[in-house]
């Protein structure tokens, strides 16, 4: 079968794997947890053909460490599939009930999207993730794997997929591509594609976003801000700074810029850059870290002092983001490469001192990318503020950016972080994954009769009343 000829028959397959019952879906989630477990050496064997080759090619360092399948990480997947078998089934619940008249009910019931797309870099962990929130969910998918990671994603997708169908999935409910042109063969299947969701880099991510039709759920990079308060306790904040840049420096939780309130104690400061770089975390900071940790990597950083005119009038960059006020700071640091626009995904760190909690929310909603951002305080105003004004799809108070996670969150796994502000937002489980439907049940009822002079009165009231079809 050609490409085109499976996404058909995978869209076609949405009916009836949206339809199976809870019990069925389970049972094939099991099988695929067992089948994960019992193959750990061809999964092993197929990761270490992409490791060598990774090597070969120079792999950036990021990639090769997402790239990396052991035991452990085989664990985690086995433990994220059984997490998902222990949540309700979505399918079929009732969100809504409006009593329109007597015998006149309508019901909104949650149902599956249908289709998926997953186009993702590096992370052979995706196929197991959203394979099996995908089918609790009554999704069928297409995954689109980068080719550094291709034994290894062949190996999980052919165990999980057989696993499934064993237990009594359709068959074709999911698919694998695999050459490098399938991935513009999907951007352009919109007819049968409901909702793509790409994971990888900045860039990967904005090509698929600018390259089709397809409505696109995800994050184009994971730039995550921590501001330590002026009032904070340090042995909390030292956990959580060193937590969110060590615990997995290849993540998009991970932190890559903290800033300090410009009453922090030096000590402080020094202290943290210390337990960072005892850690092997490269820290470069701004003129004010410096003057306190002189041996600091100078940060690239704009000059502009947040006032701009362009032809005489002062405008806000935050609001205006013009082409000539990008001229203005161009002779600085060009748009988008100053560090504290920077997902590093490494062991480096842009540290910085703000005037105070107002600079540090303007700072993290000019240069963020609305992911995960953390305040360390112990004043309930100033986290009760942070967490109104900043502008981000997760926000945390006294707690690592590395919760920011589908698994933590308790959503089973997860098939992406969104920043989007429609349908889902942060780290996406199977609720990102619904629809809606509505079912009108009546008796006979007409629109006639509820127009005109004599129109009848709609009740519409909201009782607690159960679905009849099921």
């Amino acid at each position: 079968m050609t490409i085109i000829e499976q996404i058909k028959a995978a869209k076609a397959a949405t009916v009836e794997l949206g339809t199976l019952n809870r019990m069925q879906k389970d049972r094939a989630l099991i099988a695929m947890a067992n089948a994960l477990d019992d193959n750990r050496g061809a999964i092993i064997d197929a990761n270490r053909m992409d490791l060598k080759n990774a090597e070969e090619s120079n792999l950036p360092q990021a990639m090769y460490k997402r790239l990396v399948v052991d035991n452990a990480k085989i664990d985690e997947m086995v433990r994220g599939v059984m997490s998902v078998v222990a949540l309700p089934d979505p399918v079929g619940e009732v969100m809504d009930v409006t009593e329109l008249d007597d015998d006149l009910t309508l019901y909104q019931i949650r149902c599956p999207i249908g289709m998926l797309g997953v186009v993702f870099e590096s992370r052979p962990d995706v196929v197991p993730q959203v394979m099996s929130l995908c089918l609790k969910s009554g999704n069928c998918v297409a995954f689109k794997g980068g080719s550094e990671a291709a034994n290894t994603i062949g190996a999980l997708f052919r165990i999980l997929s057989e696993a499934a169908e064993s237990a009594g999935t359709p068959k074709g409910a999911f698919v694998l591509l695999e050459s490098r042109e399938d991935v513009s063969a999907i951007l352009a299947l919109d007819e049968y594609i409901d909702l793509l969701i790409p994971r990888g880099s900045n860039s990967f991510v904005r090509y698929i976003q600018d390259n089709t039709r397809i409505p696109v759920l995800g994050h184009s990079s994971g730039i995550c801000t921590i501001y330590v308060d002026k009032e904070f306790d340090e042995t909390k904040a030292l956990e959580v700074i060193v937590d969110s840049k060590i615990q997995y420096p290849a993540a998009c939780n991970a932190v890559e810029n903290i800033i300090f309130d410009r009453g922090t104690n030096p000590a402080f400061v020094s202290k943290a850059i210390a337990a960072l770089r005892s850690k092997n975390v490269e820290v470069r900071g701004d003129k004010r870290i410096r003057a306190i940790v002189p041996d600091a990597i100078p940060a690239k950083e704009s000059k502009w002092d947040g006032t701009l005119k362009v032809d005489g009038v002062v405008v806000d960059p935050d609001t205006h983001h013009t082409a000539a006020i990008r001229r203005a700071v161009a002779d600085v640091v060009p748009e988008g490469q100053s560090d504290w626009d920077e997902e590093y995904n490494d062991l480096i760190v842009s540290v910085g001192m703000v005037d105070d909690l107002d600079d540090a929310i303007a700072f993290i909603n000019r240069h963020g990318s609305h992911h995960t951002d953390a305040i360390i305080t112990t004043n309930k105003a100033n986290a009760a503020k942070f967490a109104a004004k900043v502008d981000s799809a997760d926000v945390f108070v006294n707690a690592s950016t590395r919760f920011a996670d589908g698994f933590r969150f308790g959503k089973g796994a997860e098939v992406g972080i969104s920043t989007n502000r429609i349908h889902a937002r942060g780290p996406v489980g199977m609720e990102g994954l619904m629809i809606y439907k509505y079912v009108l049940i009546g008796d006979g009822q007409v629109v006639k009769d509820y127009v005109g002079k004599s129109a009848r009165p709609f009740k519409h009231t909201h009782p607690d009343k159960e679905y009849p079809l099921r």
